[in-house]
């Protein structure tokens, strides 16, 4: 199959979230599945040389290529020379000063960018004349979110009599449902489109535009990043005010897990981490506690657990209730690193909650990508307890390191967490993470059955090899509608 990956972010170039490492990961995979695949996206500021390197195709088009041995630094003749059995996967970029070559992505310090429904709904019509110019028909579009949410919206309508597009189908994957692109009413003409498709059953949104459901109404089939969220995001509870939208497509729509690449992920492997370390040589994983306990500089107790945290400071991740909670964990028999940032309040509640327990708490209020490896490395217990989770890639990674996930019972963390190889609470209460908690640790003086929970956890596999498989097969199901 021929398929076009679209998404306004891709790892290595751009990430704010989640969505780069999958628009990054999925396309390798299907290539190396022997299917031919490009990325579309546009070309932000971070993208530019001597970073990457990057040709003109086109006065407002440039290209590399990205494959498993491909580094996109080096030049094409090496491209092809290093990577015999691959052509590796081109990515285009979209130039367009004045809308991408900005510090940010989708926002600055101000918030939101105030022409962002301008700046994707250029990228989605140039995308799909991109198409045509490159004389590449792809039989799926893959689109992921709200900024790419309009490309089916344009190819049954604007595009809809052009011949090239015709046989065209689309995939829309939701990453995150509480992001849904919502513009005023007033903005609409900038879409090009006849005012019939501002209405509730298309674009109409509570009086506003809503790119997200222009997406979910016109693609030919919905997807989401686990199966457990794709039927949550039909009730009443996650669906942000689309649920109603999504049960009149129930038969279309799917979850498929987000897989991890174990290629960064991999505690055999691992440059950031103290002692590297295998299943066969699990008990080296120690090393990795003391030298966390080290730069955090916590007291060295054996017989104490060390829990971890690497979030986003969000109640969507957990934090009001752990904030609530915190205190009396404090009085609990363990130690907590944090790394992240997020909603200001609750760095002031964790601020002052380690002034007052510094030999158990240590908190890091930043981006640190060479301590988040050490904290899943070095932790006995990973905490996640998010109250919703499209997919989540945490409890992943833990798990690859032999650090044994405690999350809440939603959306990806069902997926990929039981209590053979974790700890799950069910009831959104602190009252039920505390207890949860005090489980795990009363868990970890069991010396020999942690020994065990650690082998099953590092012997898990999320691999994107079987989630890119799944995807062939929704692939194949959009062609046939």
């Amino acid at each position: 199959m021929r398929i076009a990956i679209c998404a306004s972010e891709v790892v290595p170039f751009a990430k704010t979230g989640g969505l780069a490492d999958v628009a990054g990961a999925l396309p390798l995979e299907l290539e190396s599945l022997n299917q031919e695949v490009i990325i579309i996206m546009p070309r932000y500021k971070t993208i530019r040389e001597p970073k990457f390197k990057i040709e003109r195709l086109k006065p407002d088009i440039s290209y590399t290529v990205i494959g498993k041995n491909i580094n996109p630094v080096r030049n094409t003749k090496a491209l092809r020379e290093e990577n015999k059995t691959s052509n590796g996967v081109k990515v285009y970029f979209i130039d367009n000063d004045p809308y991408f070559n900005r510090d940010g992505l989708y926002q600055d310090k101000a918030g939101d960018y105030k022409d962002n429904l301008d700046r994707f709904s250029y990228y989605s019509k140039r995308t799909l004349d991109l198409l045509k110019e490159i004389n590449f028909a792809p039989d799926i579009i893959h689109c992921h979110d709200w900024q790419s949410a309009l490309i089916p919206v344009y190819l049954k309508t604007l595009y809809i009599d052009n011949p090239f597009y015709q046989n065209i189908k689309t995939v829309f994957t939701i990453h995150n449902i509480g992001y849904q692109g919502l513009f005023s009413k007033d903005e609409f003409p900038k879409l090009g489109l006849d005012w019939k498709y501002f209405n509730m059953e298309m674009l109409e949104f509570y009086g506003k535009i809503n790119l997200l459901k222009g997406g979910i109404v016109f693609c030919d089939i919905i997807n989401t990043v686990s199966p457990t969220y794709s039927r949550e995001i039909q009730t009443k509870e996650f669906g942000y005010g689309l649920e109603g939208v999504l049960a009149k497509r129930k038969l279309d729509v799917f979850g498929i897990l987000n897989g991890l690449d174990y290629s960064i992920w991999n505690p055999e492997t691992d440059k950031f981490i103290a002692k590297n370390y295998s299943l066969k040589s699990i008990e080296d994983k120690y090393k990795n506690k003391e030298d966390l306990r080290k730069i955090c500089k916590l007291p060295v107790k054996i017989d104490v657990p060390l829990f971890g945290i690497v979030s986003r400071l969000a109640q969507q991740k957990g934090f009001d209730i752990l904030a609530d909670a915190i205190e009396k964990i404090c009085h609990m028999n363990l130690q907590l690193v944090i790394l992240g940032t997020g909603d200001l309040k609750y760095h002031v509640i964790l601020e002052n909650i380690v002034k007052k327990y510094p030999r158990i708490i240590s908190l890091h209020l930043k981006f640190d990508d060479v301590l988040a490896h050490k904290i899943y490395a070095g932790s006995d217990v990973f905490l996640m307890p998010s109250k919703y989770e499209p997919c989540g890639l945490g409890q992943m990674i833990s798990m690859r390191y032999g650090t044994i996930p405690l999350v809440f019972k939603t959306g990806g963390l069902v997926d990929t967490v039981t209590e053979d190889d974790g700890f799950v609470f069910d009831k959104y209460k602190k009252e039920d993470l505390i207890k949860t908690i005090d489980k795990a640790i009363r868990a970890f003086r069991g010396k020999k059955k942690w020994l065990g929970l650690m082998r099953r956890a590092i012997q898990s596999n999320f691999s994107w090899r079987e989630s890119a498989k799944e995807y062939v097969a929704l692939y194949e199901k959009a062609k046939s509608k």
